[in-house]
């Protein structure tokens, strides 16, 4: 077998053989998953464990090595190498003849999806080449493998889309069924719900990103039992305070949702606003529009805190209301001087 192999390889039989070849062919027959390439600064073997030759080895820079022994030192990550002899490909190919493989390989490296022809000896990489028109199939999988690792931002989102997804978190937390769970983990096991046809027409990243995440994501409402039209009712994206003003919720915390109007536009409002029967934690601004006070229950601020707001605001924003009495004032987003016209 030696004979036939070293023939085959190249090397001619014979007491003219060079000795390090045959020790090589030897050691690559009798340890045909420990054929090993060099590979930046270790080899990688057939068997697919990594290992590196000791400082010094007269191995160093040899293409290719077969290993007779190798250990694993406490500590380190890769193999280290005690015996080996240098061979070179054509002997490596045809002792490991076995584990010779090739296949197309479709996966997501570098932020986009890779097609491609391989070849392998094993775990070693022989060549490759570019696979144009890969299977529907392996493309879908490589595509999801890349929302798994990078995140459903991979789509396009769009405020509103981000919006709805905050709304349908915070229903599914305070209401549950038949609200769907929008967690990542559960958008990845229903994505063939929500995100059909559009990912099985994708090849690439740049397809990705082109899907509009809002109109995928509105197919996960409860339209079957008829809750899906009460989602402006139950999670609205705007409220009506008692100025009038319509005033976006915001949704990113779903446990309380925030109100953020300006002081004197609920005046006359002693109830919290609520939306789901969730009162929202309304963040009262100054005419600015900074911060100058968090309430979940206005009946309380209005009787206990907005006596310090009213001192430490008057002064600087004389032109706005700032009455003894919140709980019976008027609402207004506008001036004294706008008032009494």
């Amino acid at each position: 077998e030696v004979r036939r192999l070293r023939a085959g390889a190249g090397t001619r039989g014979g007491p003219d053989a060079p000795d390090d070849r045959t020790v090589g062919l030897v050691a690559a027959l009798a340890f045909p998953e420990r054929v090993a390439k060099a590979d930046g600064g270790s080899y990688l073997m057939a068997s697919g464990t990594r290992a590196e030759l000791a400082e010094g080895s007269p191995l160093r820079g040899a293409p290719w090595i077969a290993v007779a022994v190798a250990d694993r030192p406490v500590g380190r990550g890769h193999a280290r190498v005690r015996l080996a002899a240098a061979v070179d490909e054509d002997t490596a190919r045809s002792a490991a003849a076995s584990l010779y493989r090739e296949g197309e390989e479709v996966h997501w490296a570098d932020g986009d999806v890779v097609a491609r022809r391989v070849e392998r000896l094993g775990a070693i990489e022989l060549a490759e080449r570019p696979l144009p028109g890969a299977g529907p199939a392996l493309v879908r999988a490589a595509l999801l493998d890349g929302l798994r690792r990078e995140g459903w931002g991979l789509l396009r989102w769009s405020p509103d889309a981000l919006v709805l997804r905050q709304r349908l978190a915070f229903l599914r937390l305070h209401r549950g069924d038949p609200w769907p769970d929008v967690s990542d983990e559960a958008l990845h096991a229903r994505v063939d719900e929500w995100l059909e046809p559009e990912l099985g027409r994708a090849r690439r990243r740049a397809d990705l990103g082109r899907i509009d995440a809002g109109q995928a994501l509105a197919r996960l409402l409860p339209w079957a039992s008829g809750e899906a039209g009460r989602l402006d009712e139950l999670a609205p994206e705007r409220v009506t305070v008692p100025s009038g003003s319509r005033i976006r919720v915001d949704y990113t915390d779903p446990e309380r949702p925030v109100l953020a109007v300006k002081l004197q536009e609920m005046f006359g409002l002693d109830t919290s606003p609520a939306v789901a029967g969730v009162p929202l934690l309304v963040h009262l601004l100054s005419p600015a529009g900074r911060p100058a006070a968090v309430t979940a229950d206005l009946a309380s601020f209005w009787r206990d805190g907005y006596r310090g707001v009213r001192a430490e605001l008057r002064g600087r924003y004389p032109k706005h209301p700032w009455p003894e009495d919140p709980a019976s004032a008027e609402p207004t987003r506008h001036t004294n001087a706008r008032l009494r016209r």
